[in-house]
């Protein structure tokens, strides 16, 4: 028999596709915007398609030495970022899954204190600077290497695993480093894998940390030379730019490409981890 369908879903449906429009629609006027010729941007004619293709400013963008150079700091900070930050996350989330640990309670309360009260700017840039971490790398790694939310979470996910695993990893003469990890962190490739994302993404955004303690140029990431780039494209709104042989950009189109360039990347990892996202962050969320 077919199932009639209802007007609930038929509601939810013209949500969601409400919603991919409305999120949708940002990139794909980027994308005609700086794959269109200078004439049509300045004359206001593109919309959703590109007109007189043009790749002029992406050649611009990639030619960058600005570009080359943040995307690499970028990802050193990514891929270095997100393995402190996962080792540090699952073995203070494991410790403190643990109901038998001493002050187990006393812990958790002091770092559930941490997501409603923080000492501030000032005082945490004092503190980074008096470690001697400011302008290195290892002050776009340290400062943030924790988030409270995601140590809970994963928390949470292994107060769920059962404790005959662990007691029958005793029974063979595992401690406990030895049960998480031959045991509790192969059962939890899921959340591991969202926490990861959670934290790549953040290290990809992230250019605060680079605003306050970073200097020289040379260390900037992505996310600051766009910012500039783009803060430069709105101070000089619809301005016409020459580039060599009396070639002419609009800094419209430069701006969405480089926005482009910087974003694409890490959109382009969520397909290869969705199924663990899902997993992860729903199993996460409700075991405990």
């Amino acid at each position: 028999m077919k199932r009639s369908i209802g007007l609930s879903e038929i509601f939810l449906a013209a949500v969601m596709v409400f919603v991919v429009v409305v999120t949708l629609y940002p990139f794909v006027y980027m994308i005609a915007v700086s794959l269109s010729k200078d004439i049509y941007v300045l004359k206001g004619q593109v919309t959703l398609w590109p007109k007189g293709l043009n790749f002029k400013v992406y050649n611009i963008v990639l030619q960058d030495p600005r570009i080359g150079k943040a995307y690499l700091n970028t990802i050193i900070y990514v891929v270095f970022g997100t393995a402190i930050s996962l080792i540090i996350t699952s073995f203070g989330a494991y410790a403190l899954s643990r109901k038998d640990m001493v002050l187990n309670r006393t812990f958790t309360l002091a770092i559930v204190f941490t997501m409603f009260f923080g000492g501030g700017m000032i005082p945490t840039f004092l503190v980074v600077n008096g470690l001697g971490l400011v302008d290195s790398r290892l002050g776009m790694l340290l400062p943030t290497a924790v988030s409270t939310w995601n140590l809970i979470i994963m928390r949470t996910f292994f107060s769920g695993i059962p404790k005959e695993l662990e007691e029958s990893g005793k029974l063979d003469g595992l401690s406990d480093a030895g049960i998480f990890l031959r045991i509790v962190m192969p059962l939890s490739k899921a959340v591991v894998v969202t926490i990861g994302l959670f934290y790549a993404v953040g290290i990809w955004n992230n250019f605060y940390s680079a605003l306050l303690y970073l200097r020289s140029s040379d260390l900037f990431p992505l996310q600051v030379v766009l910012r500039n780039i783009v803060l430069a494209g709105q101070v000089n709104s619809a301005k016409v730019t020459s580039v060599g042989h009396d070639a002419l950009v609009v800094d419209e189109s430069l701006k969405y490409a480089t926005i482009l360039v910087s974003t694409i990347p890490i959109l382009l990892t969520y397909p290869f981890l969705q199924k663990y996202f899902v997993q992860g962050a729903m199993i996460g969320s409700i075991k405990g």
